[in-house]
């Protein structure tokens, strides 16, 4: 039996599937937690462990033995090509796969949500990026990691969340319920800034702030309501940059990833800034999850989101 692994790498989860070439739905889905980013520090390291545990229980679970092909989305991979490929190496010297591919896990999620078609995919879960994919265009908006942009995703959410929490604590800011749910969530706020980092992945940790921001919010709490409102216009930014870069309108745009499960409280004000964009922007429901997309991109080798990912076969090996 002929069978690929679609890997959908975040820096919150790690998720793999083993899909048959013709399947129409997986034989298996295994999910570990995820990894830093291939930019940060140890990233192939950490990125190549997460993958390799959650593959191993995919492919057990399928009594498959030998892939096709192995293609992950990597959160982080579009800044740190070289890491991309060094993960593609890795993947490929100790997994028993006949190719490896390495993208971002932005590009795995625009291929899932549009089924490989031209568009605007909005992907949110700890982190934010606007993949915008058209004939002879591609572009990527924000997505630079959670110090430097990622504005509006998960980590900016929860960090925003605790932000007011302290504000509050130290008298700095005015009361909010956001204080009793990051005591509740962390425990002592004196010991917050080390509670964060002690995982070694503070990201994951601010953005598993991010459902207590929107419990906040939809009991009215000003100062989540007033993040979520923010997130919604920086979301909306980036899909309206991603717009200009793909050329007529309408344009097709999904919104994916973990983050939507936040429901109203932030779907409601950021649905409400894309349909006052100056784009004519045609929001779709999407067609399917990263994990589809690296499917996809696991099968095809054309289209525009290829140039964006890192293929290795064992002939090509360094």
């Amino acid at each position: 039996m002929t069978a690929v692994l679609a890997v959908d790498l975040g820096k919150t989860g790690c998720r793999a599937a083993v899909w048959t070439e013709d399947g129409a739905a997986p034989l298996s889905v295994h999910e570990v937690p995820g990894a830093p980013g291939l930019a940060s520090s140890g990233g192939v390291i950490a990125a190549e462990t997460a993958v390799r545990s959650a593959a191993e229980a995919a492919l057990k679970d399928a009594a498959v033995e030998r892939l096709r092909t192995v293609c992950v989305g990597a959160a982080g991979s579009a800044a740190a090509p070289d890491a991309a490929r060094a993960l593609a190496q890795r993947l490929l010297a100790t997994m028993p796969t006949d190719e490896a591919a390495v993208t971002s896990d932005a590009v795995t999620a625009h291929a899932g949500a549009l089924g490989g078609e031209a568009g605007v995919v909005l992907a949110i879960g700890t982190g934010a990026v606007t993949v915008a994919a058209a004939e002879g265009a591609f572009a990527l908006v924000d997505g630079w990691g959670p110090w430097l942009g990622d504005e509006g995703g998960g980590a900016w959410i929860g960090l925003a969340g605790l932000r007011a929490a302290l504000r509050a604590q130290d008298g700095r800011g005015a009361e909010t319920a956001l204080r009793t749910a990051a005591i509740e969530q962390y425990g002592a706020l004196e010991r917050l800034p080390a509670t964060v980092s002690r995982d070694g992945n503070p990201a994951r940790s601010a953005a598993a702030f991010a459902p207590a921001v929107a419990r906040a919010a939809a009991r009215e709490d000003r100062a989540a309501v007033r993040i979520l409102r923010d997130a919604a216009g920086a979301l909306a930014d980036a899909v309206s940059a991603a717009a200009r870069r793909i050329g007529d309108d309408p344009v097709p745009v999904a919104v994916t990833g973990g983050l939507t499960h936040l429901g109203a409280p932030l779907l409601d004000p950021l649905t409400a800034a894309l349909t006052a964009s100056a784009h004519v922007l045609e929001l779709r429901p999407p067609l399917g999850d990263p994990l589809d997309g690296a499917r996809l991109l696991a099968l095809r080798r054309s289209g525009p989101h290829e140039p964006f990912v890192t293929r290795l076969r064992h002939r090509e090996r360094v």
